[in-house]
């Protein structure tokens, strides 16, 4: 057991706050006012510095259809202004559904006021209801991503800021970018599902986010998809990338409070699968693995719920399994506290449990040690 007295503390892993703002209406009564879980979460953010958290990651969710967070660098923004050490990412702006030029300036912007503390996080998302209201291609998704990170990277890695493009969905002539960011190489992550998602940003020299669930059923395990990922990279001349995931988390004490964590993430899984496309006919190629998943989860009960998504148990459980989903090779985990509902006061509390009783196991370089 970890006891006060004989402790195993473990080379340092950074962990991050994450939310997805689930608020959907799926929720019925116990829906939260979206004004002010708005007010929570930056709370909650500004919290994340002061327990030690490395990175805070919030979502662009559009229209309530899942969460209720449409601007997330206008909201770290204000963040930033409140906090003096703690990275600020997005997990993870919906890039086909905006001009990637107006991409590159907002989130370089944002590099500037909070002092090279960004963190740029992009995927091409899931629930074609919002690719519908923006009046966009959901077929094209993927290929829209692509091109879109593509004219990001040309903005930010320019020499002098200025640049040009001319592909299939975007076109124009040089441009100078303002501002531009602080950091030299401004850390750029991909959210990647699926294996053709994965080989593509290690092609085009970019960090990986993972969502475990998808890892596992995709790969088999998550060390094989980081395997995957970084000989992908290592095959295109890359080398030192970053692989990153999320996992649902409680620290908890007793069996009936496991049980009732269990219980919250099924019912943020009744908000998830209205965003999934049911019927894979009907899906692009590059998503029908999605059917899948919404199959899954249709069926889900809590005794299937396990580590390969959600970590909930004692300190000593916790701390044991994120050691092992150290082991498989992850740059940092992103924590997810406040999903299905978790009042702001729940989660501030399970946010200083896992920084007390869990962090500390995590807060040297060396590798194992005794104390």
């Amino acid at each position: 057991m970890l006891t006060n007295e004989k402790k195993e503390v473990y080379k340092q892993m950074k962990f991050g706050y994450f939310t997805l703002t689930d608020n959907p209406v799926e929720y019925g009564d116990t829906r939260k006012d979206p004004n002010q879980m708005i007010l929570d979460l930056e709370e909650q953010c500004i919290y994340a510095e002061e327990l030690g958290f490395n990175s805070v990651w919030v979502p662009e969710h559009h229209f309530a259809a899942l969460g209720i967070l449409p601007a997330p660098a206008t909201f770290l923004a204000s963040v930033a202004a409140k906090t003096h050490r703690i990275k600020l990412a997005p997990a993870t702006v919906l890039l086909p559904a905006q001009h990637p030029v107006r991409v590159a300036e907002e989130w370089a912007l944002l590099d500037v006021l909070s002092g090279g503390r960004t963190i740029f996080s992009a995927g091409r998302g899931y629930d074609k209801r919002e690719y519908d209201v923006f009046d966009i291609d959901f077929n094209k998704s993927r290929e829209i991503f692509f091109e879109s990170l593509d004219v990001v990277q040309k903005a930010w890695n320019s020499k002098d800021g200025h640049f040009s493009h001319q592909g299939e969905f975007f076109n124009f002539d040089e441009i100078l970018l303002t501002p531009r960011p602080v950091q030299k190489s401004l850390p750029i992550y991909v959210a990647a599902f699926s294996e053709p998602s994965i080989r593509k940003a290690a092609e085009m020299g970019e960090n990986v986010i993972f969502a475990p669930f998808a890892a596992n059923m995709v790969f088999g395990s998550m060390e094989n998809a980081i395997k995957t990922f970084q000989e992908a990279s290592a095959a295109h001349g890359f080398s030192g990338k970053k692989a990153s995931c999320s996992y649902f988390i409680n620290v908890t004490d007793t069996p009936e409070e496991e049980e009732a964590t269990k219980q919250r993430m099924l019912k943020y899984f009744t908000g998830l699968v209205p965003a999934f496309p049911e019927d894979p006919t009907k899906a692009p190629p590059n998503i029908r693995y999605f059917a899948e998943i919404v199959e899954n989860l249709k069926s889900m009960t809590t005794d299937k719920l396990s580590d390969k998504s959600i970590i909930v148990g004692n300190a000593e459980y916790v701390t044991e399994k994120l050691k092992k989903i150290e082991n498989a090779g992850l740059d940092e985990i992103i924590l997810y506290f406040d999903f299905g509902g978790l009042s702001h006061l729940e989660t501030m509390q399970a946010m200083e449990r896992f920084a007390t009783q869990v962090l500390p196991h995590f807060n040297q370089e060396d590798a194992l040690v005794q104390k």
